[in-house]
């Protein structure tokens, strides 16, 4: 087995064994990966890498919007700043602007350090009460 099938295996049985929560984090961690490299391919003048990696954030972005509970008040503030998210890349895309990327990239840093921490508080619950939260 090669090297790049052992990590794809290991990527495939990490996702498949994630619960909700660690996959909104895998979520929000490769939007930041795409954003990092659409601004690399911004520097490079690379429109095609730039285009393809912005919308892959999207993707990510709009797949956070449809894992929202609009039933949720916190939800419907979530959805509106995912909305701008998603509006400013497209933005972005046609500007080739890295500032905007920033500014989105600033937003989902904010998002993904919020979710570590509500899923860190979730794993000392369960810890302290014996797996029952």
């Amino acid at each position: 087995m090669s090297a790049q099938s052992v990590h794809q295996a290991y990527k495939n049985n990490s996702v498949s064994t994630a619960s909700p929560g660690e996959l909104t984090l895998m979520l929000y961690n490769g939007c930041l990966k795409f954003l990092g490299k659409a601004k690399i391919a911004v520097a490079e003048k690379n429109i095609q890498e730039k285009n393809t990696n912005l919308q892959k954030a999207q993707k990510i972005i709009q797949e956070l919007m449809m894992t929202l509970n609009m039933d949720i008040e916190v939800s419907k503030s979530m959805m509106q700043m995912y909305e701008y998210m998603n509006h400013r890349l497209i933005e972005a895309n046609m500007k080739n602007d890295t500032a905007i990327i920033e500014e989105v990239e600033a937003y989902v840093l904010d998002f993904r350090d919020t979710w570590k921490q509500v899923i860190q508080l979730n794993r000392q619950k369960q810890f302290t009460t014996g797996g029952q939260a």
